[in-house]
């Protein structure tokens, strides 16, 4: 008689495919992209190297990631239809509500989306990839009752991003600060909003669909839209003198602390290592040390009381706030930078597919007996 399944709630600890494009030890607090440290890449690489690493399992020559910045760089602007749509409705918008519908409205203006050959997903891939950061700046500035402003031609994905923001070139340390964060966020094994990608992938269903059904899962305070909730747990606070005090009183009401531990992680966070490391360097060049100062105090405190660790969200947070980025952008950001990672894996799942099927345990009732809708 075979055994019966055993119940694996949240899918925890179940293997549910084989990739090549990321390895997590959370003993050891260990990332790796395709064989390639995050320390390393968080380091050395750029996004848009990053992005050739996972779409190509490698990093690019030098003339291939020239070539890739033209192509990011053509595949930036968006369809003036799609704009005038946004320009209408941003103001009652949220940031990941106007990606989850204007990235699945542009399937609709691809001129290669009825193909599914593999070269042809790898364009849309790239396509997808250019236009959400101009989406999030355009949806911001439209909000606000700006003109849009479109993107500078050879400027990299952080600064082109940057710039269509504010309408203004930005300082070399903001740049850099933007560009490590999209590489310690593009990529992180089979998390909700990956794994969500794969299963409507594993459909056949388009690249487009399999983006869009990403989006949505990120959009929870359990998955992106962490850092948004511990920007707002830094101004609730308000002085690092209350830290202590608030930390202990949410703690007492059995109130989560969001940007400490993590599923996978038993140890710190690699990226926020790295995130503290640029939030701690931006926060001193731009003289602004009130959220940073916080931060670290709250570290200590949910260390001491609960024996738990940053993960990537809590300083991604301190640091889009002194960045002065809008809060309700913070999960668009990542969703910006994950874009990346969702569509290597994608790719990775049309060229092994197989449908995604668990099963399930019913616990309900049994043998239940049909009543004629008079007699109930």
């Amino acid at each position: 008689m075979a055994e019966k399944p055993v119940l694996k709630a949240g899918l925890e600890d179940v293997i549910a495919a084989q990739t090549k494009l990321c390895d997590i030890d959370g003993q050891k607090g260990e990332l790796i992209y395709c064989g390639y440290d995050i320390r390393d890449l968080a380091e050395n690489a750029s996004f848009e190297e990053v992005i050739h690493l996972l779409l190509h399992l490698r990093l690019p020559t030098a003339s291939e990631l020239k070539e890739l910045r033209v192509t990011l760089d053509e595949d930036a602007e968006i369809p003036h239809e799609i704009m005038e749509t946004l320009k209408r409705l941003a103001p009652r918008l949220s940031g990941m509500g106007m990606l989850r519908t204007f990235v699945s409205m542009h399937a609709h203006f691809d001129p290669e989306a009825g193909d599914r050959s593999m070269s042809a997903n790898e364009n849309k891939a790239l396509r997808i990839i250019a236009k959400i950061p101009t989406l999030i700046a355009a949806f911001d500035r439209f909000r606000k009752g700006h003109q849009y402003v479109p993107p500078k031609p050879g400027q990299t994905i952080a600064e082109r991003f940057l710039y269509q923001l504010t309408g203004k070139d930005p300082l070399p340390e903001a740049t850099r600060a933007m560009d490590m964060a999209l590489v310690l966020h593009a990529e992180h094994g089979f998390n909700a909003s990956t794994f969500t990608a794969r299963v409507v992938a594993a459909t056949l269903s388009d690249i487009y669909s399999a983006v869009t059904a990403a989006i949505a899962a990120l959009k929870g305070p359990l998955h992106g839209g962490a850092n948004e909730e511990v920007i707002k747990t830094l101004r609730q606070i308000g002085h690092i003198s209350h830290a202590r005090e608030f930390i202990e009183n949410e703690l007492a009401n059995k109130r989560v602390i969001f940007g400490f531990g993590h599923r996978i992680y038993k140890t710190i966070d690699p990226r926020a290592k790295h995130l503290m490391k640029m939030s701690e360097a931006f926060s001193r060049a731009s003289g602004q040390m009130k959220w940073f100062d916080m931060s670290v105090e709250i570290q200590k405190i949910m260390k001491e009381l609960k024996d738990l660790d940053p993960n990537v969200d809590f300083y991604s947070a301190t640091l889009y706030q002194t960045m002065g980025i809008p809060v309700d952008l913070f999960t668009a950001i990542f969703a910006m930078s994950r874009s990346a990672g969702w569509t290597a894996h994608i790719l990775e799942q049309y060229r092994n597919n197989r449908l995604i099927r668990p099963q399930s345990e019913y616990i309900g009732p049994r043998n239940l007996k049909y009543v004629p809708v008079n007699q109930r």
